[in-house]
């Protein structure tokens, strides 16, 4: 057999496969039910075998069904990848960077006017997410991410180490019940950034260890306080006064420079991974990428262009 099956029949399939469920499929695609059937009983018949098991509410692929799965995915995402970046190439002046939400919310955005006034013709387009893009497919151009800078098939040029230590408003410093010893926080609440936690992806030194640092851990209770599972609320919190929270240095760096945030204590920990910038290896020399790479490489060593004014407020 060397004809190839009709297009459609392999579209119905690798949905079918992918969903394990015929109903999905066919929403997917916007066909009816029996169409995706019909379209799969001819790649069947084609093959000249059956690939799924037919169940009373489910399908199950066969053994041969299993074979071609693979390929036929594996396919239609090469096919993907092409088109992506046949469309990158006509469209060289856009650049899509993933990055966390509270790294482009702290760090990156209020920079970012920086980049924009160095290539005024280049369009920005930011994907904030937890979820970590992939970037070989074409999709995403560069990533920032928090992470240990391995990643398969891509090129990682670390920026920024990571530290925590506890963080509040100015006016919890000097209150009613000042803060100037670790001891002095079991009087105030406790707020936990539990980004970490809940993506899964990283660690950072939490309350209890700095505690038992600072020598204070019978003292302050590490376990009580307030939890946010996005790090920039977390700050904002204690911005407003909430609290004091065991904050990273690199996302609060603007707010401590501001004045909106102190840092009471000379306790630092530091954190197990480090910012990166990251993109293919594939792509190492495509100009736009270069651009952004230099330029946020250069922001985090604080090299900043003074001629470059913050647009007014």
């Amino acid at each position: 057999m060397s004809k190839l099956p009709p297009l459609n029949s392999l579209k119905a399939f690798e949905a079918a496969q992918r969903h394990m469920s015929f109903q999905k499929a066919a929403e997917e695609l916007f066909v009816t039910p029996a169409a995706l059937s019909y379209q799969i009983r001819q790649l069947e018949e084609h093959l000249d075998t059956r690939l799924f098991h037919r169940l009373n509410r489910a399908v199950e692929l066969t053994h041969e069904g299993k074979v071609i799965a693979t390929g036929v995915e594996d396919s239609f995402n090469l096919l993907k990848q092409t088109m992506t970046r046949l469309q990158r190439s006509k469209d060289a002046s856009v650049l899509v960077i993933s990055a966390g939400p509270a790294f482009t919310s702290k760090w990156l955005a209020p920079r970012l006017y920086r980049f924009l006034a160095r290539w005024p013709d280049i369009d920005v387009r930011i994907s904030a997410s937890l979820k970590k893009a992939d970037l070989t497919i074409g999709d995403v151009d560069v990533g920032l991410r928090f992470g240990s800078g391995n990643y398969e098939g891509c090129t990682s040029v670390k920026l920024l180490e990571e530290c925590v230590t506890p963080m509040c408003s100015p006016s919890l410093v000097s209150g009613s019940t000042p803060i100037s010893e670790p001891v002095d926080l079991a009087k105030h609440t406790l707020i936990h950034d539990d980004t970490h936690i809940n993506s899964g992806m990283f660690s950072l030194p939490d309350w209890k260890q700095w505690l038992e640092k600072a020598g204070v851990a019978g003292v302050v209770d590490a376990e009580k306080g307030t939890h946010f599972d996005i790090a920039d609320h977390s700050l904002d919190a204690a911005i407003a006064g909430a609290g004091v929270v065991l904050g990273r240095t690199v996302l609060a760096d603007g707010d401590i420079k501001a004045g909106r945030l102190v840092t009471p204590f000379d306790l630092r920990l530091k954190a197990e991974y480090a910012f990166y910038v990251v993109f293919a290896e594939t792509r190492t020399n495509e100009k736009n990428i270069k651009r952004f790479t230099d330029w946020v490489s250069e922001e985090a060593r604080g090299i900043v262009d003074a001629n470059v004014l913050a647009p007014a407020v």
